[in-house]
């Protein structure tokens, strides 16, 4: 998935695509990553925010929380890409909430 890519272009960790396709109806998708910073997160969500607008001609329909930059949300409609500090995926553990979602865990690439 191309935000899953950008994401970890931009050094996010323990990225997460969830298939939400048999289990809610607002979306397809949800992508769970991490930043180490609130600056991180917001260099990772501006990462996928050109990219898909540049590359692919998607904007998304609404981005909250790019401020504080602790729990970044953006919903594309199709899919929706969580952004978080740790503290912050600790707290809302989304992946766990949606633990019965098929799952796919996007591996880090050494650079």
């Amino acid at each position: 998935m191309v935000a899953a890519d950008a994401a970890a272009d931009k050094k996010a960790r323990d990225i997460v695509i969830l298939d939400m396709r048999d289990l809610v109806v607002y979306t397809d998708y949800m992508v769970v990553c991490t930043g180490t910073t609130p600056r991180q997160t917001a260099a990772i969500a501006g990462e996928i925010r050109r990219v898909l607008k540049e590359d692919h001609g998607v904007r998304a329909r609404r981005v909250e929380g790019e401020r504080e930059a602790e729990w970044i949300l953006m919903d594309y409609l199709d899919f929706v890409v969580h952004i978080f500090t740790p503290q912050s995926r600790e707290f809302y553990r989304l992946d766990r909430l949606w633990g019965e979602a098929p799952q796919q865990v996007l591996e880090a690439t050494a650079s």
